[in-house]
């Protein structure tokens, strides 16, 4: 089921150099961690093994130290790397960045995420000094439709025996093999533990076809609409986009607000005719970004509107969007960024 290497969480700054220093030191010890994969167990291939895979785990952790790798084979046998946050959406970029910068055409794939593996769903996996059958594992799922999400229990019969750390272990590797890490990121709400088997459980390999039901209504984008008031009580508008999923703009790390005052407005300060259009026409520029930009939230009132957007930092998009800006004529525009790799200021708006 592979080699994998993990670090405790700890705070760092992610490292692009250190990206471009991996590809240049994979390319020298790859022919040697290929020869490692395949070969026989013998105690001097177990001391070369060691230290190539502590030279890997150490060249990953220089990108982030909170990245976890694993040494695998993908179904036409080619041998894989992942590395990956974890599910962790503060490092979903750093792991993109690091993919789209590896070599082409040398016979490898290379992830960013773990991806959906079923065939392993049938094998045994071990966890310190405890095996498990996950031929056992059963799956609790309830769909929530308002909020796209499916929640699961997770039943093992061994989970009698060890810790809640080994149970989620358990839980999330097997959610992941059976649907992939960022499918996992996207579609699975709560997971709990059950040390007995729910009601109407069904076997992990069933979840893709309840997951896809789930998300079947969200193919084209949607909103949501919901009213309050300003801090000075005048009515507010707010617009949501849902679901959107960090997983689907991996590189969007920076958050940028665009204010724009309007000058027609109603007794409730709201936009009216052609501030509304001219709004409109903005809001649609906004969404022609492609990848590069993800327009999640809008909040209008008191006569203004702020659009919320995701961005891609090094793509060009913010200086398109200052001379959009700069081209707006019912008042001053403003445009400011933060970065935000785990789209925190989005998370009190989803449902």
């Amino acid at each position: 089921m592979g080699i994998f290497g993990r670090r405790p969480r700890q705070s760092a700054t992610p490292s692009s150099p250190a990206v471009a220093e991996f590809w240049e030191w994979w390319t020298t010890a790859r022919p040697g961690i290929e020869a490692a994969l395949g070969a026989e167990d013998t105690d001097e291939d177990d001391g070369q093994r060691a230290g190539l895979f502590e030279e890997l785990d150490a060249r990953v952790h220089k990108i982030h130290p909170e990245l976890e790798w694993e040494l695998g084979h993908g179904p036409d046998d080619k041998p894989s790397l992942t590395v990956t946050g974890g599910g962790d959406p503060e490092l979903r970029g750093m792991a993109e960045r690091w993919r789209r910068a590896a070599p082409g055409n040398d016979g490898w794939h290379y992830h960013p995420a773990r991806p959906a593996d079923p065939d392993v769903l049938s094998r045994r996996l071990s966890l310190g000094d405890h095996e498990f059958d996950l031929e056992y594992v059963r799956l609790g799922m309830r769909a929530d439709t308002a909020r796209a999400r499916v929640d699961i229990t997770v039943y093992h019969p061994d989970f009698l025996f060890v810790d809640e750390e080994a149970q989620l272990q358990v839980a999330y590797h097997v959610l992941h093999w059976a649907l992939g890490e960022d499918d996992v990121a996207r579609w699975v709400g709560n997971v709990t533990i059950a040390t007995e088997q729910p009601v109407d459980a069904l076997p992990p390999n069933m979840l893709a076809a309840v997951v896809e039901q789930v998300a079947e209504p969200f193919q084209e984008p949607a909103w949501l609409t919901g009213e309050g008031r300003t801090p000075r009580g005048h009515p507010s508008q707010l617009r949501v986009r849902f679901p959107v999923h960090r997983q689907d703009y991996p590189l969007c790390d920076l958050h940028v607000e665009v204010s724009l005052p309007y000058a027609q407005s109603n007794p409730d300060r709201l936009p009216v005719g052609s501030s509304a259009s001219a709004l409109r026409a903005f809001e649609k520029k906004l969404t022609g970004f492609g990848d590069r930009a993800v327009l999640a939230i809008q909040v209008t009132g008191d006569g203004m509107r702020v659009f919320h957007l995701y961005v891609d930092p090094d793509s060009g998009v913010v200086p398109e969007l200052d001379q959009l800006a700069a081209s707006w004529s019912e008042g001053r525009a403003k445009v400011a960024s933060v970065p935000d790799p785990g789209w925190r200021t989005l998370q009190p708006y989803r449902p």
